[in-house]
């Protein structure tokens, strides 16, 4: 017997596949001769011309379930005994691109944490192709769309050969805690076949905000005031403390806490409301002006925290309050006033060491000796005794004769003496000094004589 068989493709439904029959060596009936396939297999004989069968297909194949066959032929005579021999055929089944990618999972969860660093992975989807070569090679993409009014390409990226999302930027749980990506995936068949699926991405929070406080409003944008009744009891509620935290959960937890205040004693805060209560009787003695420094804390790990001032007048009225101003406390201000302090003090310093050096100098001047010039001769005021004493028979000037010459008008402070008379006995006639008041007026000039010259007599 000889076989032929013709191999056929991926879900044929009527194709024949034809072999021939030949027996020469039995005449008549033992040369009639039938053929059979065994069970189970999706195939039939279908007699076709003498000696001449086709194979054909009784049901859809699948490549993906079966993707070969053996099938035994057998062929018997009619013959008595009948006689028999058979044939395996090997069928492979030829692929077709008829099976999209299917996601491993419907849709993907990924959890990450803010403020994360880009590049970081996200999650991992998969796809698996059942087809063959070409047509079961799975891409992924991701397919548009937005995130926060921005483009997702700008937030996460997905490697097309693993399918690995990365993230592209950090992320920042206050602007959003989830958001959704779609990615595809798509087999280079031809035509082409693809699936989509869904990622969420969760942000977790991390403690990255300080409390907000909204009242009373931060330090420099106004000036806030509390006023609390003489007659306040303990436990009256004088104030509140408003603060937001814009992380969640335990890290959005606040507590409050009283750092400092102008007396401890009088006031105390709520460590979860930050309601500010007194916390005994106010008395007369308490002080008009109280000041409160107040700390907000958050839970988280580690904590983060802001303060706030409160000012409190203990009055029935503002108008029994001369000036708020002074209530405000700030340290830099202090430092500010210190340094104006030394600044004016070294200024002032400075300038009366100047008045005391310049009246020191004015004055060491005016006690220098002055010079009276004669042309090129000067003659000092100390070179002469200021009075000569007269003692007759010795030979000295006679006090009768001794003038006081004044140059000039205010001159009265020199200390020059000028003799108008003298003894040819005890002064010889070439000394410096002239015999008679004329000739000092040759010398200086009449005009410089001054009209205070008096003559001193007895």
């Amino acid at each position: 017997m000889n076989g032929q068989i013709m191999y056929g493709f991926d879900h044929p439904s009527d194709d024949k596949k034809l072999f021939s029959l030949n027996d020469t060596t039995d005449s008549e009936n033992n040369r009639q001769v039938r053929c059979s396939l065994q069970t189970g297999v999706p195939f039939k004989l279908v007699p076709s011309i003498k000696n001449y069968y086709s194979l054909v297909t009784t049901e859809q194949l699948d490549r993906e379930l079966v993707s070969d066959y053996n099938i035994t032929i057998t062929a018997t005579d009619e013959g008595s005994p009948p006689l028999s021999s058979s044939k395996t055929v090997h069928l492979t089944v030829a692929d077709i691109n008829d099976n999209p990618p299917v996601f491993e999972e419907q849709s993907y969860s990924a959890h990450v944490t803010e403020n994360n660093k880009p590049g970081s992975t996200l999650c991992s989807v998969a796809a698996r192709d059942p087809d063959w070569r070409q047509n079961g090679t799975v891409v992924y993409s991701l397919l548009p769309g937005e995130v926060n009014g921005a483009p997702v390409s700008s937030y996460v990226s997905v490697n097309g050969d693993t399918g690995v999302i990365h993230a592209v930027r950090a992320f920042d749980y206050e602007q959003f805690r989830s958001f959704k990506v779609h990615v595809m995936a798509r087999d280079n068949g031809s035509p082409p076949l693809s699936s989509n699926t869904t990622v969420n991405v969760f942000i977790s929070d991390v403690n990255d905000n300080s409390p907000q406080i909204l009242y009373p409003t931060p330090e420099g944008n106004s000036f806030m005031t509390e006023l609390v009744p003489k007659a306040a009891h303990a436990g009256s509620l004088v104030s509140k403390v408003i603060a937001v935290d814009a992380d969640s959960g335990q890290n959005a937890w606040l507590s409050y806490h009283i750092v400092k205040s102008t007396d401890p004693g009088l006031f105390t805060i709520g460590l979860h409301s930050g309601e500010i209560r007194s916390q005994r009787d106010v008395s007369e003695s308490d002080s008009m002006k109280q000041n409160l420094i107040v700390s907000v804390k958050d839970n988280g790990q580690p904590p983060l925290s802001a303060t706030c001032s409160m000012y409190l007048l203990i009055s029935d009225n503002l108008a029994e309050v001369p000036e708020l101003k002074d209530i405000s406390y700030d340290e830099r201000d202090s430092k500010l006033t210190s340094y104006l302090i030394i600044a004016l003090v070294s200024v002032s310093t400075f300038f009366l060491t100047f008045i005391i050096i310049v009246l020191g100098v004015r004055f060491c001047r005016r006690r220098k000796p002055r010079l009276l010039f004669d042309g090129a001769v000067a003659i000092p005021s100390g070179y002469l005794p200021p009075n000569y004493a007269d003692v007759d028979g010795t030979g000295t000037l006679r006090s009768t004769y001794n003038y006081d010459g004044y140059m000039t008008t205010g001159s009265r402070t020199s200390d020059f003496k000028f003799v108008s008379s003298y003894n040819d006995n005890t002064l010889p006639a070439d000394q410096t000094l002239r015999k008679s008041p004329t000739d000092f007026s040759d010398v200086f000039g009449d005009g410089d004589v001054s009209p205070e010259v008096r003559t001193q007599s007895n």
